[in-house]
């Protein structure tokens, strides 16, 4: 039997893939926006390799059916890195394996890096013009890439070689090479940006989709400390963050706060501030305290799991890009990072009281009713499996074991 490996090139370029262990072991060429199709047998293995100017970077290694009949992946960035890749099973987010924006991250961290750690790297990591990273050699040919690139992606993806040939590697490299669930369809999705895949997600060829362009991070880095959230503000202005906890909180419902904000915190423009908040905060936060707004919703304790839990809603309205994230080194992240508000119809636009431009709300308030157009535009550009657009199902859960979720705004 065969099951098919989907390769999604989510980027605006043509991009070469090395195939190992199918397709005659032949090079493919994925345009833009595009999927091609590999077929695997049960018990085949192989790798997927994303090349860079001919240089081997990210790969997807694969194991179709193997021990117990699971399917086993992984995300390797041993060899090298130039863009952002994610491999899982079909319509299972939970088998994801791979940092989306894995480029992003080291960029940042290169920018943040030491004089000294900068000159270490110099032969083995390439920049452009304005001195962003582009590309990482073979992390295995040089040890202090490898300690660099552990300080952003750890437990995220393959970076030393593992156990192998007597020696125990690394406890989260290895971690890597955990089963999956079952044997089924294979997605391998690559971007220059945010590499997370677009629903649906077993669709074969996505003739239209259109990659959104990437807020590029470049700011501080505030650390957990205890309960509460890490709020960062990707803007180029001081911003203003409210927190509003809910009056009651039920199964499956709550009583929304809209009159009493706690706390207010500003953040400086491109910074973050960690905000400690009760375990037993459940609600929100969001840009000032007027409306339509994104919110990040949020639960600082869960009372299964004793973890922090959320995600980001645009029910009542979008002021602007939003992203929420584990802080425990598991890697979980939803949300979205590009501007929707810029190209949006008119007819899904709702200013807020001091006149700025945002979408209107796809839910209803006091405000107004139900805003289709919004509705519409938000499924076309960001769609329910990364925000809350009309409730229901489908938006992935962000948890995080320490208590503690970072919160980006765009």
């Amino acid at each position: 039997m065969s099951h098919t490996i989907f390769v999604r090139n989510m980027s605006k370029h043509t991009q070469e893939f090395e195939v190992h262990g199918w397709n005659n072991n032949q090079n493919i060429q994925v345009g833009a926006g595009k999927t091609w199709n590999i077929n695997a047998p049960d018990g085949s293995s192989g790798a997927i390799i994303a090349l860079h100017d001919g240089h081997e970077g990210e790969q997807a290694e694969i194991t179709k059916k193997g021990f117990m009949g699971n399917d086993f992946i992984d995300m390797s960035n041993i060899v090298g890195a130039g863009g952002n890749m994610i491999v899982q099973q079909v319509n299972k987010r939970w088998t994801r394996k791979g940092d989306p924006l894995f480029m992003q991250h080291l960029n940042d961290a290169w920018h943040k890096a030491s004089d000294d750690t900068k000159r270490s790297l110099d032969r083995c990591v390439h920049r452009d013009g304005h001195g962003n990273v582009t590309r990482i050699d073979a992390i295995k040919d040089y040890p202090q890439l490898e300690a660099f690139v552990r300080t952003f992606a750890d437990g995220k993806t393959y970076i030393g070689v593992g156990a192998w040939n007597g020696s125990p590697g690394n406890d989260n490299d290895n971690h890597q090479s955990s089963a999956a669930e079952g044997n089924t369809d294979i997605l391998v999705t690559y971007n220059d940006g945010d590499a997370t895949p677009q629903s649906p997600e077993g669709s074969p060829v996505m003739q239209n989709f259109q990659a959104p362009h990437i807020v590029q991070r470049n700011i501080s880095s505030a650390k957990a400390q205890g309960p509460g959230i890490i709020l960062r503000n990707h803007t180029s202005d001081k911003q203003q963050y409210a927190f509003y906890n809910n009056y009651w909180n039920g199964n499956g419902t709550a009583g929304a706060n809209f009159d009493h904000p706690d706390p207010i915190v500003t953040v400086n423009a491109n910074d973050s501030h960690f905000v400690s908040l009760p375990e037993s905060f459940k609600g929100r936060v969001q840009r000032g305290t007027q409306l339509p707004a994104t919110w990040a919703e949020f639960q600082i304790s869960a009372s299964n799991d004793g973890a922090a839990h959320g995600d980001i809603s645009l029910q009542q309205g979008c002021d602007g890009a939003a992203a929420i994230s584990a802080t425990d080194g598991s890697g979980q992240t939803n949300g979205f990072q590009w501007d929707i508000l810029k190209d949006a119809p008119e007819a899904a636009i709702q200013k807020k009281p001091d006149g700025t431009r945002a979408l209107a709300t796809t839910v209803g308030n006091w405000m107004s009713g139900p805003n289709q157009a919004a509705i519409e535009w938000e499924q076309q550009k960001v769609g329910q499996q990364r925000a809350y657009i009309v409730g229901g199902t489908g938006v992935p859960d962000v948890a995080s074991k320490n208590k503690c979720l970072a919160v980006d705004f765009f």
